[in-house]
């Protein structure tokens, strides 16, 4: 496995929850809240969400969902054959 290249916004948090999508399929803040993994409250894990799907890193599985998946460029990321400081910066506050 390639090492993977963050970008300088993304956080601990950030690999934590790609890294469980890529192990479980899909999740929900929710549900990543209540795991073992998971330190970090539901709305904190819902921010980071958002802004790995702002990136497109991850996307919600339906249209205002609140249960998220990897896209591929969350798979590359992971890979190493991405670096995250090309994609685009969370455009919410």
């Amino acid at each position: 496995m390639r090492m993977r290249k963050s970008a300088d916004w993304m956080s601990q948090l950030d690999e934590r929850i790609i890294e469980h999508l890529d192990d479980s399929g899909w999740a929900s803040p929710s549900t990543m809240s209540r795991s073992f993994c998971f330190t970090a409250s539901e709305d904190r894990i819902l921010e980071r969400c958002e802004a790995l799907a702002d990136s497109g890193l991850i996307a919600p599985i339906y249209e205002r969902s609140k249960m998220y998946e990897l896209t591929t460029l969350g798979y590359l990321y992971l890979d190493g054959d991405l670096d995250a400081k090309a994609l685009p910066r969370r455009s919410r506050v």
